[in-house]
């Protein structure tokens, strides 16, 4: 039986991240694991041969950027058990290459993604970053349907 001992949870503030921590919980409680949440926030954008803009669009985005880490942080403290060990982490970067770069890093042993069901034409034309996430990832990925909000 493998044995889980980092679980990492990708989560995007859009999805029921209630449901994905349920499933997380569970799993950690069973083996005793660790849990990374993990948001990847739109990088920087590379504006070659030019400033990154004035300083109050640059004080904008790291105030966003650190809402964000307070509510990873938050996702941990009301979803997990304070007898898991968690942490939460916000990273900037093209969404599956980062969870598939931090989960390496972090030595995960399972991920832990939510899916939205789409019509089978959205299907057709458009990847999904748990389907890439399924077909890269070298280690188990849990898919945890997300309902969409009505």
């Amino acid at each position: 039986m493998k044995i889980f001992k980092n679980i990492l949870v990708a989560v995007d503030f859009n999805d029921a991240v209630g449901e994905l921590m349920a499933y997380a919980e569970s799993i950690a409680e069973k083996f005793g694991a660790k849990v990374w949440v993990v948001h990847v926030a739109a990088p920087d954008p590379d504006f070659v041969g030019y400033d990154t803009g004035p300083q109050y669009i640059r004080d904008m985005r790291a105030d966003e950027l650190k809402t964000e880490h307070k509510e990873l942080q938050q996702i941990c403290e009301m979803f997990l058990s304070n007898k898991i060990e968690s942490d939460a982490l916000l990273i900037q970067g093209s969404t599956v290459e980062t969870v598939l770069e931090e989960a390496k890093k972090l030595k995960a042993d399972m991920l832990i993604v939510g899916t939205h069901k789409h019509s089978f034409f959205y299907n057709l034309f458009a990847e999904s970053v748990a389907v890439e996430l399924f077909k890269n990832a070298e280690i188990p990925v849990l898919s945890v349907p997300i309902e969409k909000e009505k």
